[in-house]
């Protein structure tokens, strides 16, 4: 049975399932890395870019992934992999101390720099981006990294914060972040608690998963219904039973207050 979670809580290993071919001695981490790549960009697919203007990059959170896949192990070290190569970023986004967000790399450079076009901190952003983006897997950054490390001045990081790549942390430490994320956070609790309000008013709290996919959405869920299904299987705030009709969803008590 799945472990109780809080509304907002995930779990951040991943899952995935084994294939062949990944007992295959010498290929499992590349066919391991392009099968994560894969399902990444499938879940992104869902992800709603006209809801926000087009101005931010395809967001996945982590434990998306877990609706997909099943050893978590193996898949996160894949997915660190694609973090050290640089490319993939991931982001602790701030409404919970172990919420985080996937974005490829380039996709975040794109969006970023377009933002920034015209502006004055786009020199110092440009600058952050290309000491970040080549293999940097950090999650925050502390005062002396950002001086000594990538020689940045204090001015510079004052300009880092306002163009929205950096949000403070602590004293003299900052997040990594996606600049103008604040809509994408509220929109995403709102309609996390939403789609789980479906299925707990279901009859015995619980709905066949192609229904709920089927489902309209409401004013209340703005991101399309599969990509909350991926959200709530993956941080198991659904149980997932295999019927003959297919795969039902059941509410796990304590996940709404």
């Amino acid at each position: 049975m799945s472990r109780k979670r809080a509304l907002i809580a995930d779990t951040f290993c991943l899952k995935r399932r084994r294939s062949a071919a990944d007992a295959v001695a010498g290929d499992s981490h590349a066919e391991g890395a392009a099968d994560i790549r894969s399902s990444l960009q499938n879940l992104m697919t869902l992800f709603s870019r006209k809801l926000f203007n087009d101005s931010l990059p395809p967001v996945v959170l982590k434990h998306q992934l877990y609706s997909l896949h099943s050893d978590r192990t193996s898949v996160d070290k894949q997915l660190n992999e694609l973090r050290a190569s640089g490319e993939l970023l991931m982001f602790q986004l701030g409404f919970d101390s172990e919420a985080f967000a996937l974005v490829f790399a380039e996709d975040y450079r794109a969006k970023v720099l377009q933002g920034e076009a015209g502006r004055e901190t786009l020199e110092t952003v440009e600058k952050f981006l290309d000491k970040l983006i080549p293999g940097c897997s950090d999650l925050s950054f502390n005062k002396e990294k950002m001086l000594k490390e990538f020689l940045f001045t204090d001015s510079e990081i004052t300009q880092l914060v306002k163009s929205g790549v950096l949000t403070v942390r602590d004293a003299g430490s900052w997040w990594l972040s996606i600049p103008n994320s604040g809509k994408f956070i509220k929109y995403f609790i709102k309609g996390r608690k939403a789609v789980l309000g479906m299925v707990k008013k279901s009859k015995y709290s619980e709905i066949l998963k192609t229904e709920l996919e089927g489902r309209r959405t409401t004013s209340h869920v703005k991101f399309q219904m599969k990509y909350h299904i991926h959200d709530i299987v993956g941080a198991e705030l659904v149980e997932c039973i295999q019927t003959t009709s297919g795969t039902v969803l059941r509410y796990v008590d304590g996940n709404i207050n």
